[in-house]
């Protein structure tokens, strides 16, 4: 009997996949990439073609050892990692590291880990796809030469431990400018304007919201312009001048992309997007099911595509009809809403068997498990539901010139939301239905309510927030959003505070140095069609190499003036009036991979160092003493009384000496506006 070798990536498939084929088959991990560029240099020989220098991984060796005596007795070896650029690679190096040769090597590779899907990919081998593989070498290498001739230059300007990126670099840079945004912005003063008015014959009054004068929208700018309306309306007569019914549809929503569950996931369970992939590949290579064994719950995580196989979605439209109703299932074809683009050979994001709903798994499932899977799963059936659909009401009511409106709806067939509601819209507030009301409706005023605002800046971004960004620019693929924003959190140039992410001083000294030296690297536009001339060499358009020759001359040259440029800046170390208290030395401040801190001149004799604390020269409001600029342990910069832990005073605003002419509290920068720090309060004045 022919003995067969089956090599996958992680030691879960291996359990997985054991069950479904016989025992004439070997099923082995790699454990990822076993060959790779060597970290104690740049591994690419940019004076011959560019060519990679390959290594073994270190501590791969046995494993290859082991891999290699299972390949010799095996009559075929089948090479089944991830069906993406990576699992490509990791397979072409598999084959070169255990010195296959074609006749003996195969590639087979499958969208979910079920018996069907593996025995259908066993029956189809194929060869491997170097324009996949090409690709993925083109990423690793732009990378690499990125990473190793910038992030020396980053340790020599700023001391030490910093690092830069092709993508992280280019994401550090939208989350500065979103930060620079928010410091900028003047807020503007209007005002909102509602009437709660009785109807003749109904219980219950209506609030109607201001909308205009002579039906043409205004914005209610100042306390002059709501008194000026309010003189008006207050003495006018309310009629119904105009009532329209309508129907409004709702489509059911696409399943999910990779990028699409990181933004969901985050909105709806709060999860980190790092955490949304572990959880999500987890639930993809399998796990032990009550009553049904080890079984890959969902289809491959890392996709562009919202298109569906024909058997899984005959298979939930079967579902759907059973369960909820034939009038439920969908008349139209989801797919052809789909995107075309270069992972279109992938599908969705789905449950990989629809009849093993939520309920069936939860008790073989840990809690975050079941959660995603949820998710997943009411996302998917709700994609082949038909569209929600409403009664909306609009209505418009004159007061004198000026006119208030009304909007309410009321379903009237629930359709997908039966199952899937997104995260955003159960935030929403439901309108109270406008029965009884008609145009011939007496409506008495009860009461005016009127309420001063301020415009928002833009919003921090969140990681939901910054992966649709990132994927909207085109910049970075499935697999690197989750990695890229770990990243750049961990070097701790970004902080994240509860689901915002801040920019850190480190971070915004290495952004600007990014700027200002390789403009084109942390350009969105560059980096978007770097990411389309990949997609050029795995559809077979573009040579890799090519890629590299018309992005490296420019790269080395922006290095060498860099290095010219930045030698000839000599960063003197600040000194200060803080004493060593080990050897009586004026400390001096320095940079660290967390931003500044006072050090001892005197290293390495003494290695004494301390935090380093900013005044701003501000007396603190609670104690009298200093204020200074502190950091979260995050890195994310705050305003806090140098006496601290006894003083508890903090402000992430920046306060000034000036103490509010209205309620004699404190006051803080922002934007262009010195403001009381009581929002209650509410005064404020231009600088």
């Amino acid at each position: 009997m022919a003995n067969y070798l089956v090599i996958v990536e992680s030691p879960t498939k291996v359990k997985t996949i054991k069950k479904f084929l016989g025992k004439n088959y070997t099923i082995e991990a790699s454990q990822g990439h076993v060959r790779d560029l060597p970290k104690s240099q740049l591994g690419v020989d940019v004076e011959n073609d560019y060519e990679p220098k390959y290594i073994t991984i270190r501590g791969k060796g046995e494993l290859l050892a082991k891999l290699r005596k299972e390949a010799k007795k095996a009559d075929k070896v089948y090479l089944a990692t991830d069906p993406d650029r990576e699992g490509e690679a990791i397979s072409w190096h598999l084959k070169a590291a255990l010195g296959l040769d074609d006749k003996k090597a195969s590639r087979i590779s499958f969208n979910e880990i079920t018996k069907t899907a593996v025995k259908a990919a066993i029956k189809k081998p194929r060869e491997l796809d170097m324009d996949l593989v090409d690709a993925q070498q083109a990423r690793r290498v732009l990378d690499r030469v990125v990473g190793y001739k910038i992030s020396p230059l980053l340790w020599a300007k700023v001391k030490r431990g910093l690092s830069a990126g092709r993508v992280q670099s280019v994401t550090l840079r939208i989350i500065a400018d979103r930060e620079e945004e928010i410091n900028n912005f003047i807020p503007e003063e209007y005002w909102s304007l509602e009437a709660i008015l009785k109807v003749a014959g109904e219980k219950r009054p209506i609030t109607a919201k201001f909308y205009g004068a002579d039906n043409k929208k205004m914005i209610i700018g100042s306390k002059a312009e709501l008194d000026k309306i309010l003189k008006v309306v207050e003495k006018a007569e309310y009629k119904v001048t105009d009532i329209k019914v309508g129907e409004r549809n709702m489509k059911a929503p696409l399943p999910f992309t990779t990028s699409t569950l990181q933004q969901e996931a985050s909105k709806a369970l709060n999860f980190a997007t790092s955490k949304t992939m572990r959880i999500a590949q987890q639930l993809y290579e399998g796990l032990d099911i009550k009553k049904h064994g080890t079984v890959g719950l969902i289809t491959y995580l890392r996709t562009d595509s919202t298109r569906v196989s024909e058997e899984a979605d005959a298979s939930v439209r079967e579902y759907i009809k059973e369960t909820f109703g034939e009038k439920y299932v969908t008349s139209l074809d989801p797919n052809k809403n789909g995107k075309k683009n270069i992972q279109d050979a992938h599908e969705a994001i789905r449950p990989a068997d629809v009849s093993l709903t939520p309920a069936i798994v939860k008790d073989s499932l840990s809690r975050e498990q079941f959660r995603l899977y949820q998710l997943i799963w009411k996302r998917f059936v709700a994609s082949r539901m038909e569209s929600a659909k409403y009664e909306t009401t609009s209505v418009k009511i004159g007061a004198d010139k000026y006119v208030f409106t009304i909007a309410a709806s009321k379903v009237l067939f629930d359709g997908f939301k039966t199952v899937y509601t997104e995260a955003d819209e159960e935030k929403e507030k439901k309108n109270l239905l406008l029965n009884g009301l008609t145009k011939d409706s007496k409506l008495t005023k009860e009461k005016l309510e009127s309420e001063q605002h301020f415009t928002q800046p833009p919003a921090h971004y969140t990681e939901a927030s910054l992966v649709k960004t990132l994927e909207e620019l085109g910049i970075g693929r499935p697999s690197t959003y989750a990695p890229t924003i770990s990243t750049i959190i961990a070097r701790r140039y970004v902080a994240k505070e509860g689901k915002n992410l801040y920019l850190t001083e480190i971070g915004e000294v290495v952004n600007g140095i990014m700027k200002q030296s390789f403009p084109s690297i942390v350009d969105v536009n560059f980096t978007a069609n770097m990411e389309e001339l990949l997609d050029g060499v795995e559809e077979g358009d573009v040579k890799w190499k090519t890629v590299i020759e018309n992005f490296y001359p420019d790269l080395d040259k922006a290095v060498k003036k860099a290095e010219e440029e930045l030698e000839s800046v000599t960063i003197e170390d600040e000194v200060t009036d803080v004493i060593c208290d080990k050897c009586g030395r004026n400390m001096v401040i320095k940079y660290g991979p967390h931003g500044k801190f006072l050090a001892c001149p005197g290293f390495p004799e003494c290695r004494n160092t301390k935090p380093y604390l900013e005044k701003i020269g501000v007396s603190c409001p609670l104690c009298g003493k200093d204020v200074v600029i502190r950091k979260t342990k995050k890195g994310r910069k705050y305003y806090g009384c140098e006496n601290n832990p006894e003083c508890e005073f903090m402000s992430w605003q920046k306060p000034i000496e000036k103490k509010c002419p209205q309620c004699g509290g404190y006051m803080v920068e922002k934007g262009n506006k010195n403001v009381c720090a009581d929002n209650q309060c509410g005064y404020s004045e231009t600088k």
